[in-house]
């Protein structure tokens, strides 16, 4: 993996909230960022793919699967409350 530098300007709370937090969790502040910049990413890049997937999605075969499938009451611990 190849690494390159990029000068952060962050408001100074945001800065100090995630220093805090990097030494909650015993990291330094470079690896805390690192974590949640790669996090931002992998759930933008997440959204991205189930929003494909549904735009592909028939509804009409969704419900008839609900139908023949929902038939049973749920199972003890998955009511809804």
């Amino acid at each position: 993996m190849s690494k390159s530098n990029y000068a952060l300007s962050a408001p100074r709370s945001i800065l100090e909230a995630a220093r805090r937090a990097a030494k909650r969790d015993g990291v330094s502040l470079n690896q805390f960022i690192n974590t949640a910049l790669a996090e931002k990413v992998a759930t933008l890049e997440t959204e991205t793919v189930f929003t494909r997937r549904a735009a592909r999605a028939d509804r009409a075969r969704f419900l008839d699967v609900l139908e023949r499938l929902g038939r049973d009451p749920p199972q003890p611990g998955d009511e809804l409350s």
